[in-house]
């Protein structure tokens, strides 16, 4: 994988990929509607330098269907950096121009409307009205003002329709604004069992792919495999019959992106053993992978103890999840964490390897290797030492019978040390001695009582006898100890 990346050290550039991904990119945007679209023809045209022209043409294209000048500007900015002499690579001032007087009038009149509402007191149309300007300003690319919109959409909710649809207009713009917790906290209002939804059961698939997505985006990879994982293949049933279907999800994501999100997150994060049972094995869960066969396949291959090949098939679409909106941040990190786990199950049989069979077994060179098993073992993801004389990699030795008469000897002196607290005990029960705790301040415990040895084991008199333990100034007997 050959990766560039241009302009000042200081300054965050996307890279610059060579090689050409594997989809064709009409056919992948296709599946996609709303906002997300431009933003996937972006990202590709401003990183992928085979697709650069053809997705940023596509992304003027897609902004001029819009309403969404800035977005217009940044495609025709970014093309104009890759190819100036491009006719699109000149903006379209009389469109610019046209577009803002709308959308200004747009907004004007929908505000007007909105105050009308609020004059007449009627709640429904007020909800509605801050329901359109909300959508209004999601348009616009002002996703601030359209959370503020959808926000104050609460008071005038009367139905638990109302509900759901705030929640996922809150769901939809908060994706666009990664503002990851805002979509964790709208999924929970909707899956509260106290305020249990009869309509959100339609959309639990929703649900599951956008607390997966917020998740994965949060690096917590496990939680997000677990979420993907059970999500409700209705989406994939959505998606055959209409994408325009309702449960269908494409303006966020789509059943192909939870199959590679969830398959990664779960080779990252999961045992074999997991990802054969709740995986592999997995109904639900096996209709999304079924869209994509070489998540599927590489899974196998790992549950399988064929590492090379697992690792073989995600290397080759290296570059395709590199130009993916919600993956290309996160890809270096899980590729390195499934190399990780792999390397670990690989040694797991052996008492020793020569590095150059692991080299060998992963397809990569000895040296590379021997900085990868450095790094897993210094940050403590691999429990082994390395013989650099004879290129050997050695797991650590445990001397069983070292450690059960360690184990032993410390189990005897914790009995030895229990028995003469409680003959302690019983004898200063024998004597008529009353032990009374000290004071404590309220609230740090128990005050009504404490066991004597655990008081002679604060007093530091655990170890010794009991004339020691009379012979201590304060106790008189039928007296107490201070």
């Amino acid at each position: 994988m050959e990766i560039e990346t241009f302009g000042k050290p200081h300054q965050v550039k996307p890279p610059y990929i060579k090689e050409v991904p594997k989809f064709d990119l009409e056919t992948y945007i296709a599946n996609y509607k709303g906002k997300t679209r431009f933003d996937r023809l972006y990202l590709i045209g401003t990183s992928s330098i085979p697709l650069s022209s053809e997705a940023l043409k596509s992304a003027i294209t897609e902004a001029k269907q819009g309403k969404d000048v800035s977005r217009y500007n940044a495609a025709v900015s970014a093309l104009r950096e890759i190819s100036p002499d491009e006719p699109n690579a000149t903006p379209d001032l009389s469109w610019i121009d046209r577009t803002s007087k709308q959308v200004k009038a747009e907004t004007d009149r929908l505000e007007t409307e909105l105050k009308g509402y609020k004059n007449n007191l009627i709640k429904e149309s007020i909800r509605m009205g801050y329901d359109d300007l909300g959508q209004h300003y999601h348009r616009l690319g002002d996703l601030p003002s359209s959370i503020r919109s959808f926000a104050k959409m609460r008071d005038y909710c009367t139905t638990p329709s109302h509900i759901v649809i705030m929640n996922l207009r809150l769901i939809n713009v908060s994706v666009d604004q990664k503002n990851w917790l805002a979509v964790q906290t709208n999924v929970q209002r909707l899956r509260n069992p106290g305020q249990r939804l009869q309509e959100s059961d339609k959309l639990t698939a929703k649900l599951s792919a956008a607390m997966a997505l917020a998740l994965l985006e949060s690096g917590n990879f496990k939680h997000a495999a677990e979420e993907f994982i059970e999500t409700d293949p209705r989406m994939v049933q959505a998606k055959l019959d209409d994408p325009n279907d309702e449960e269908a999800y494409n303006e966020v994501i789509t059943p192909n992106d939870i199959a590679v999100y969830g398959g990664l997150c779960a080779l990252a994060s999961m045992s074999r053993k997991d990802l054969q049972r709740r995986v592999l094995d997995n109904h639900r869960f096996r209709s999304y992978l079924e869209l994509e066969p070489h998540i599927r396949r590489a899974i196998s291959f790992f549950v399988s103890s064929k590492f090379s090949s697992c690792l073989a098939i995600l290397e080759s679409y290296k570059p395709d999840y590199l130009l993916d909106l919600h993956l290309h941040h996160h890809l270096l990190e899980l590729y390195a964490q499934i190399r990780n786990k792999a390397i670990q199950q690989y040694f797991i049989p052996f008492s020793s390897v020569t590095l150059a069979s692991l080299a060998d077994a992963f397809n990569t060179e000895e040296h590379a290797i021997e900085s990868e098993l450095i790094s897993m073992i210094k940050s403590g993801n691999l429990d082994a030492r390395i013989d650099l004389v004879d290129r050997l990699l050695l797991a650590r030795t445990v001397d069983e019978r070292a450690k059960a008469h360690e184990n032993a000897i410390a189990t005897s002196k914790k009995y030895g040390r229990k028995a003469h607290l409680r003959i302690l005990r019983m004898e200063a029960l024998g004597s008529n001695l009353d032990v009374k705790p000290e004071k404590r301040p309220a609230g740090s415990g128990n005050s009504a009582g404490i066991a004597v040895e655990d008081l002679m084991e604060e007093r530091g008199m655990g170890n010794g006898s009991l004339g020691s333990f009379v012979g201590k100034p304060g106790l008189r007997s039928g007296g107490a100890i201070r």
